[in-house]
């Protein structure tokens, strides 16, 4: 018999001072079987760096065709593609086709590294690939923090990411492998 997501409820406050957004989002999150708390976190991050009214949760790890969170228009053209982890080449380039702008989370490290190595001089042609890698201790501290039911505070300011729910306080610093042009 497979195994059923776990439902996480989380109250995520966030509040931007670099792209002046202060909103808070009321967010189900169902955390597939196979995801680690790590990732469940990053994805709560990632959500977070790119709040936006219209910006929602998709299935994730359940789908292969779907990031992991997008933002759609009003006419429902994908603006915002959000991936996490090591996508191959290929699933960039798709995504790129599809997308106005992707941004992909790479974590994990030496494997990132690796990761990036292999396939960074063929995304050079995409203008609208954003690759913004989370510390390997920053995000197992993260992953300290879940819970079934969360209210996270994420800060951004300068770039530097804050994050506090009741279980403590993490400080994330991403670093931008590439820039969207």
């Amino acid at each position: 018999m497979a195994q059923k997501a776990t439902i996480y409820k989380v109250e995520l406050s966030v509040s931007d001072m670099d792209r002046h957004y202060y909103e808070t989002h009321k967010l189900t999150v169902a955390k597939h079987p196979s995801e680690t708390d790590e990732r469940l976190m990053v994805r709560l991050v990632a959500f977070a760096l790119n709040a936006h009214e219209h910006l929602e949760m998709t299935k994730g790890l359940s789908t292969d065709d779907e990031p992991d969170i997008w933002q759609k228009s009003l006419s429902g053209e994908l603006d915002v593609w959000v991936a996490l982890g090591l996508p191959s080449e290929k699933v960039m380039r798709q995504s790129c086709g599809k997308a106005s702008k992707v941004i992909v989370y790479p974590y994990g490290g030496r494997t990132a590294e690796v990761w990036w190595d292999k396939v960074k001089n063929s995304t050079t042609r995409f203008d609208n690939l954003q690759v913004v890698s989370f510390p390997e201790a920053d995000t197992a501290a993260l992953a300290k923090l879940a819970s079934r039911a969360m209210k996270m505070q994420v800060n951004v300011q300068d770039g530097e990411v804050m994050v506090s729910a009741e279980e403590g306080i993490v400080y994330v610093t991403p670093t931008e492998w590439k820039g969207a042009a």
